[in-house]
């Protein structure tokens, strides 16, 4: 295990009561005609998401980038791409959002930089420059070691593509075979450390709320269990709650027991790692990886899974987090197939928001998804969104706000679009679903109004299993019940704890009994007892 932040704090409460939502910005909305998103975009839509109910919004890196990989390789942390907009633009967000009750967080990629950063460019040169990563020659694995082209000659080490050389954090160990590793404490790596607290703090000083930490696990290298990187981001959170204790660290570590207790206020259950995610909802079509497991996941409509691995792994990071962070549950995100994704089709889907939005992790709304945006296949790359076999695109193609043929997303003509739209002429978008009162939009916005109404249901009350199968009941806290029937047929349980007081709170396609209930295939029912 990571070693434990001593005297952690509870994280700030506005996060426990939270409603993240994903935007990945140039895919959202196009202000100005050119066919990519962009901040004014997300500024003019902040009423869907106020109407929805979200309170926060996390921006995928909106930073200065050669886009080499959709903005994972920054060229500059403290400048807006120019063609999301500029400083003063994310400003302007930042406070429309506030007037609206929405917190907005950025997207931090501390690992690496772009080849083109100004640290890289002067470190390929300098010998004595030691931010980066460099040996003499390659060593294993062969694959992450790229040539350098400077004056200093030698080999740098990138973290994912050629075009990310790592930023030099440190190694655990030493190795004599590999002189040129860092120890923790050298002088690079204590550059890095300390200009992650001045980028964290150009940002703050804008309003920005906290950040999601891109792949937070893999700073220092040659780290078995962690233990090295989980004092880094103990050291970060010590300093976030002496000097910004309103703001948060939100993990893309995919381990919450390990990263939590460590002192991030938050970490996602991820595809990659582990298969808690996968195993309700990865039903094994849409972008897979070496990850995928093959196997039936709960939500899908056969009703061949089983929600027991994610329950055990919840179990096990509630346990290790003991009240000090959150797990965060994502619908999708921008690496991983949505919702809407092969067999699973608009109609099952209000039902995975009724467990979403029950359940007491920190629920992340991945743009879209919302309405029940489907993952488009066989779409081209695009700014490295194919990663082997993950065809990443089909969940990034853009936002269908209406039904006009641009789906509202730009005035550009299509060819000029980020990626194509949707293609079918069915595609759901938020200005039919809005006026559809049993629509997905509105189920989800219904959803999440209950939440925010009902303590009960938040990440502070307790939750116990009383049947871990078709369907899956559970109560939160003693007063209310939870029922989510994810497969095509209907299920029927018996529930000695149900009375004729049962009270439907919000209820599609469940019937109580006294000691028994029913649920229609894809049903669901939040009541209290």
């Amino acid at each position: 295990m990571a070693p434990v932040s001593p005297r952690q704090p509870a994280v700030p409460a506005w996060l426990s009561e939270a409603v993240l939502y994903q935007v990945y910005p140039q895919s959202f909305a196009d202000s100005n005609g050119d066919g990519i998103g962009d901040l004014p975009g997300v500024t003019a839509h902040l009423d869907h998401l106020a109407d929805l109910g979200v309170s926060a919004l996390w921006l995928s890196p909106c930073f200065s980038s050669e886009f080499g990989d959709a903005g994972y390789d920054v060229a500059d942390y403290l400048a807006i791409a120019p063609r999301y907009g500029t400083n003063a633009d994310l400003a302007e967000l930042v406070g429309a959002a506030a007037a609206r009750g929405i917190r907005v967080l950025l997207d931090l990629v501390p690992g690496h930089t772009s080849h083109r950063h100004p640290w890289f460019q002067r470190a390929a040169h300098d010998p004595g420059d030691d931010r980066y990563i460099w040996s003499e020659r390659i060593t294993a694995p062969v694959h992450e070691w790229i040539p350098n082209q400077g004056r200093r000659g030698g080999f740098y080490r990138a973290n994912f593509y050629p075009i990310q050389p790592a930023l030099n954090f440190g190694y655990a160990r030493p190795d004599p075979a590999e002189p040129w590793r860092s120890p923790v404490d050298a002088p690079g790596p204590l550059a890095n450390r300390a200009a992650l607290r001045e980028i964290m703090a150009h940002w703050f000083g804008l309003g920005v709320a906290g950040f999601r930490v891109d792949m937070a696990a893999s700073l220092v290298k040659d780290d078995p269990g962690q233990v090295e990187t989980g004092k880094l981001w103990g050291e970060l959170r010590a300093w976030l709650d002496r000097e910004h204790p309103d703001k948060v660290l939100i993990a893309e570590w995919g381990d919450p027991a390990r990263s939590v207790p460590a002192g991030l206020h938050a970490d996602f259950f991820l595809h990659f790692n582990g298969r808690a995610l996968r195993s309700l909802w990865d039903n094994g079509s849409g972008s897979q990886g070496s990850w995928a497991h093959g196997e039936p996941c709960y939500f899908d409509p056969d009703g061949a899974g089983s929600p027991a691995e994610f329950l055990t792994a919840w179990q096990a990071a509630d346990a290790a987090i003991a009240g000090r962070g959150l797990v965060a549950l994502p619908t999708a995100n921008h690496d991983f197939s949505r919702l809407a994704c092969g067999p699973r089709t608009g109609e099952q889907l209000a039902c995975a928001f009724a467990f979403l939005l029950s359940w007491p992790s920190l629920p992340v709304v991945y743009y879209g998804d919302e309405i029940g945006m489907r993952y488009v296949p066989g779409l081209p790359d695009k700014e490295g969104s194919q990663f082997g076999t993950e065809a990443r695109q089909g969940s990034r193609t853009p936002m269908q706000w209406d039904d006009t043929p641009g789906a509202g997303f730009s005035t550009a003509e299509q060819a000029d679009f980020y990626l194509p739209l949707d293609p079918a002429p069915d595609r759901p978008s938020v200005a039919a679903q809005r006026a559809d009162p049993a629509s997905t939009l509105n189920q989800v916005r219904r959803l999440i109004r209950l939440r925010r109404e009902t303590p009960e249901l938040g990440t502070g009350g307790t939750v116990t299993v009383l049947a871990d199968g078709y369907p899956l009941a559970y109560l939160r806290g003693t007063t209310h019940l939870v029922v989510v029937n994810p497969r095509r047929e209907p299920a029927e349980l018996a529930l000695p704890q149900l009375t004729a007081a049962a009270l439907p709170l919000l209820v599609q396609g469940v019937r109580t009994t006294p000691g028994a209930v029913r649920a229609d295939g894809f049903g669901y029912g939040i009541f209290r007892l």
